[in-house]
């Protein structure tokens, strides 16, 4: 049972509701229930959303696995902290106006390392 892994899609669920809440409430704020209505706002909570559901899901299976696969306690939360902060990081800091807000590169760096490391780690295993 991967329990450490538990932790982290616990509290990444928690930071899941913290950031679509934006959209959906400026959804009814703007009252546009489909699409962005070309407001900049609600792109970028849209996009916050969306890229956190596009990274998180997949990271996670790569950590979980690499805990049943053996992977020791230790190393397991330094990869769940890490995605923590990486998401964290790329969501206080998401601007559709810029590609150089730090939070976002720090986050979107920060997710790409542990996904690259997660796969090979679990690829190099399975040849082991």
């Amino acid at each position: 049972m991967p329990m450490v892994t538990m932790l982290y899609a616990g509290l990444l669920g928690l930071m899941a509701i913290a950031v679509a809440f934006p959209a959906g409430s400026l959804r009814g704020k703007l009252n546009i229930p489909i699409g962005d209505g070309g407001h900049t706002e609600l792109i970028r909570a849209m996009r916050r959303q969306a890229n956190f559901i596009e990274w998180v899901p997949l990271v996670l299976v790569l950590i979980g696995l690499l805990e049943v696969s053996g992977v020791g306690k230790t190393a397991i939360h330094v990869l769940g902290a890490g995605l923590v902060v990486a998401r964290a990081c790329h969501a206080l800091d998401f601007r559709a106006d810029t590609m150089q807000a730090p939070g976002r590169f720090v986050g979107a760096a920060g997710t790409a390392l542990i996904t690259l490391v997660t796969s090979i780690w679990l690829i190099v295993r399975y040849f082991a």
